[in-house]
């Protein structure tokens, strides 16, 4: 297995296919780089680099016991484009890691970097405050805290029902691929699990906004009952009026599993602009 120094010396597995201009891609909570395997393939056959890593306490990387923010998270991900020396790459962020992507871009800047996709994003804000009233309530992430320090299995397992946009008799996905999302999620560091939710949920990411100016692509499902739409993407887009806004109606938080022949061909082509 290949792995990246991070700056503190915790180790970060990678995987890195195919050839040409590179697209780097960011997993979110509490999943790893394995979720991209929909989209890694076709766009290495596309003529691309696919390129991603697990998160520091995910999958195959290191545990640390701190480095759970996104100051950290950014500096990661900019040791992995300097280590690989990644340029003109594109940075396909989900869920959480659309947090990385901008708080790279406010630390790193854009010499590295061309392009931004922000898929299921919890950016600008998810946190309801007095100058965000429109946020999730405080005890939505409190509780998810408490349900894995309980049981993290039978946390997890529910939290996945709502990720996927499972119902009592239909769903979008299957359950063996929900079974295996379960599976990756149990990989991570306890610990790991639980400080994201702070940090997602918590950080701030407002001021960074100002800071997307590469041409960018934002992708919300209008179902997402993990990461709400109109608390997130659309503020963003109203943020980056730059910014291509995609709405995939009726689409989960896990686009890119349950969506993943349209969301691989709406990146593609944004890939080829």
């Amino acid at each position: 297995m290949a792995f990246i120094t991070a700056p503190d010396g915790t180790e970060l597995y990678y995987k890195d296919w195919g050839s040409g201009r590179p697209v780097v891609f960011l997993h979110g909570w509490p999943l790893d780089a394995d979720m991209w395997e929909y989209q890694m393939v076709p766009v290495a056959e596309a003529g691309f680099r696919a390129v991603a890593y697990d998160r520091r306490g995910f999958g195959r990387s290191g545990q640390p016991w701190s480095g759970y923010d996104y100051d950290t998270f950014a500096d990661d991900l900019h040791a992995v484009l300097e280590s690989l020396d990644l340029r003109d790459a594109t940075l396909v962020g989900f869920s959480m890691g659309g947090g990385e992507v901008v708080r790279y871009l406010t630390r790193h800047g854009t010499a590295r970097v061309s392009q931004a996709v922000l898929v299921s994003a919890v950016t600008p804000m998810m946190l309801k405050t007095p100058d965000h009233p429109d946020g999730v309530d405080a005890s939505v992430f409190d509780d998810m805290i408490d349900g894995l320090r309980m049981d993290r299995p039978a946390f997890l397992a529910d939290f996945n029902r709502g990720f996927f946009g499972a119902g009592m008799f239909t769903s979008p996905a299957s359950t063996d691929l929900m079974d295996w999302a379960g599976q990756i999620a149990m990989l991570a560091s306890p610990k790991a699990t639980i400080a994201c939710v702070r940090a997602f949920s918590e950080t701030d990411f407002r001021p960074d906004m100002a800071n997307v100016t590469i041409p960018c692509l934002i992708i919300h499902g209008d179902a997402d009952q993990t990461v709400p739409i109109d608390v997130t993407a659309r503020v963003t887009a109203s943020a980056v009026p730059s910014a291509e806004f995609v709405i995939y109606d009726g689409a989960p938080h896990a686009i890119p599993m349950t969506h993943h022949e349209r969301l691989t061909t709406d990146l593609v082509d944004f890939l080829r602009r």
